[in-house]
């Protein structure tokens, strides 16, 4: 298959074309890696690759999933392959392979994907945008000198560049969201424990999900069908859901929408984020659906209280690295930034963290109540357009590096701390031709409410035939 044919197809249409016989998943594979040739040189999106694993999948493993035979990427950060190093970024990871996949990668492989690499992160996800010291920086497709986001960058720009038709991605505070909002894809963050977290328990409290960055609903839909259910190695596990592929495509009624630009904690919001809400609000509006103002008032605490229990994960999760390399880290092991913020957790108690805890609950009180008056709500995905790279500092404090975080990302969090679903739909592109992200809520567990809108936006206002600078075709 040629590069242009690839582009032209989701991962649906693929798996379609594998099941009747018109192309093998080994040609698919040729495809992928000639794509990540082309591509990876200005985007550096793709940082392993292990092409006879994938093969060896091909021959013995590949089942009859919905997706038989279509090419994959995985991030570079919690999902396990076996034999394969998960490594974040960071380098003292490189020499640590896990020797059995992770539950969420079963489920992958089940669906029929043929998983062949891993995509770009920051550096332990501790970062605001794609860039270690272990792979480099990685560019966005639409305009190089800019970000594709955090910390599912690298996918991200795959994804967008057509490489892969869907990658991996988590979502701890706007890890799929945010970089679908700067590379044009759709993001979908589902609920909190819809999916399994890898690799075992519930990463920060069930905060972070894991999912997928795509070009179709209907792929995000199909995909979570084959990866959600109960996983017992974890406290958090969604109420079962329906069939989301089925939601593709029907009719989401008259929905009434909340609409915010006013960011969370005071961060200003850049004139093109509010321009693409209100150049949205007029689409949904053509639609028949009915839009108010409605602002969020959540507690004044609310970031402290986010921001401790951040640090504390952080500490947390290095404890458990220390175990698994036998040694002590010390700062010679980090960024000084990154390890600034890890000695600032190590500090935190657990009474800290347990006060924290009641202060989410409190936010995720008023995240949630918001769904008892609206089906919906709007707001920027982001407070910006896609930064340049020379905007995210190299070096900095730990609290002027959260401080840039509101300024930047401020309207995601808040729904991993109640465990909405909410969803980044690339809809509205800036006079400079960069996507600029809109960002769509729903209350906890309603994932199939928010595909039906997507479908319905995506068909009003479609964004396949988009293409980047930087793209295979």
């Amino acid at each position: 298959m040629q590069l242009e044919e690839y582009r032209k197809y989701d991962a649906t249409g693929l798996s379609e074309l594998v099941t009747k016989g018109e192309v093998k998943p080994d040609e698919l594979l040729d495809t992928a890696l000639a794509a990540v040739d082309a591509t990876n040189n200005k985007l550096n999106a793709v940082v392993a690759i292990f092409e006879d694993e994938a093969r060896r999948f091909i021959d013995r493993d590949l089942g009859e999933g919905p997706f038989k035979g279509v090419p994959f990427l995985l991030k570079d950060l919690t999902a396990h392959y076996g034999g394969q190093p998960t490594g974040a970024g960071w380098p003292p990871r490189a020499a640590i392979k896990p020797g059995e996949d992770s539950e969420l990668v079963r489920r992958f492989k089940k669906a029929g994907l043929v998983i062949f690499g891993k995509t770009a992160v920051p550096e332990l996800a501790m970062d605001w945008t794609t860039r270690s010291r272990a792979h480099g920086v990685t560019n966005n497709p639409w305009d190089v000198t800019r970000t594709a986001g955090t910390s599912s960058g690298g996918t991200a720009a795959a994804v967008a560049a057509g490489v892969v038709p869907m990658g991996h991605g988590n979502d701890g505070g706007g890890s799929i969201r945010v970089p679908a909002s700067v590379c044009a894809c759709f993001g979908m963050k589902p609920s909190r424990g819809r999916n399994p977290v890898a690799p075992s328990g519930s990463t920060w409290q069930g905060m972070l999900v894991e999912h997928a960055l795509t070009r179709s609903v209907r792929d995000s839909a199909i995909l979570l069908d084959a990866t959600a259910g109960t996983y017992r190695g974890q406290f958090f596990n969604s109420p079962a859901g329906g069939n989301f592929a089925a939601e593709v495509g029907r009719d989401p009624g008259r929905l009434r929408i909340a609409v915010s630009t006013r960011a969370p904690y005071g961060a200003a919001t850049h004139a093109d984020s509010i321009a693409a809400a209100a150049e949205t609000i007029k689409l949904l509006e053509s639609l028949g659906h009915i839009c108010e103002p409605f602002d969020i008032e959540l507690p004044e605490d609310g970031w402290s209280a986010f921001e401790t229990f951040i640090l504390a994960e952080y500490a947390t999760d290095m404890r458990l690295e220390e175990a698994a390399l036998g040694r002590k880290l010390t700062a010679d092991d980090f960024p000084p930034m990154l390890w600034e913020m890890i000695e600032a957790g190590n500090q935190i108690t657990a009474v800290d963290v347990n006060v924290a805890a009641t202060r989410l609950h409190a936010v995720a009180a008023a995240v949630t109540a918001t769904f008892d008056r609206y089906d919906v709500f709007l707001s920027p995905t982001l407070a910006q357009p896609p930064l340049r790279h020379e905007a995210f500092p190299d070096s900095t404090s730990m609290r002027l590096h959260y401080e840039f975080y509101l300024s930047w990302m401020p309207y995601t969090h808040i729904f991993n701390v109640n465990g909405s679903p909410a969803m980044s739909v690339p809809l509205v592109w800036n006079n400079e031709g960069l996507p600029i992200g809109v960002q769509f809520a729903a209350a906890p567990a309603a994932e199939g409410l928010l595909f039906r809108l997507a479908s319905q936006l995506e068909t009003a206002r479609p964004w396949s035939d988009k293409r980047p600078p930087i793209s295979i075709a």
